[in-house]
């Protein structure tokens, strides 16, 4: 989707569902009150133990969420973002709504108008994403991390704070680019990758592998 279909810092009467009441909710629920979203509810598995998250209404389980979504009458919420860190459990969970259809984003990241982003992907504060790059579905791109021009990063990703993609970087589904980590120019990197914190790719990296280290070096693969 173009940034049209991005939520901005704008006034929206949209109800958004939050899906997983954790930390990160807590922080999407922030940037979604920063776009001028006040109508918020979370659902979560611990939705017996757990009333309220953050302020707003625990309304139930991940699957009476689903149930609402697909039902006939979709008077609940009009955006749903699926806030789970585990980048498996996201995907598996995204593809189970209807209408994860809009992306959401801090008024505070740089993002240019070239720039495509897949739906129920969120962009955190001070996020710099520049010219002609491609972002899949349900990424994250954390707080203050830099995706140069004509990158592209694959669905379920998850660029972790402080990270940096030079240009042209091609990043696969599923994969954890670590906090505070470096790519450099041109790199290919494979699907469920994972890349450790502060680490510096300065080589392509081949499916399900985890690299550390400056230069980054083959750990182990990724199950």
């Amino acid at each position: 989707m173009s940034l049209q279909n991005v939520l901005k810092a704008q006034k929206m009467s949209k109800r958004l569902a939050i899906i997983g009441a954790s930390g990160h909710g807590k922080v999407v629920a922030d940037i979604a009150q920063a776009c001028g979203i006040k109508d918020i509810v979370f659902f979560d598995d611990r939705y017996k133990e757990l009333s309220t998250h953050y302020g707003f209404q625990v309304a139930g389980s991940v699957q009476d969420a689903i149930e609402l979504d697909s039902s006939s009458d979709n008077a609940c919420f009009d955006v749903v973002i699926v806030a789970i860190g585990n980048s498996q459990i996201r995907q598996d969970i995204q593809r189970r709504f209807t209408h994860v259809s809009d992306a959401l984003m801090h008024p505070s990241a740089i993002v240019s108008e070239s720039v495509t982003v897949g739906s129920g992907s969120v962009l955190m504060p001070n996020v710099v994403v520049n010219a002609d790059t491609v972002i899949g579905q349900g990424c994250i791109i954390n707080t203050g991390s830099i995706v140069e021009h004509d990158c592209r990063i694959g669905d379920f990703s998850h660029i972790c704070p402080n990270s940096a993609l030079a240009g042209g970087v091609t990043v696969g589904n599923s994969c954890w680019i670590g906090i505070s980590s470096n790519v450099v120019q041109l790199i290919k990197i494979g699907n469920k990758v994972t890349v450790g914190a502060g680490a510096a790719v300065v080589n392509d990296i081949a499916d399900n592998m985890t690299v550390v280290g400056v230069p980054a070096k083959r750990l182990k693969e990724r199950m």
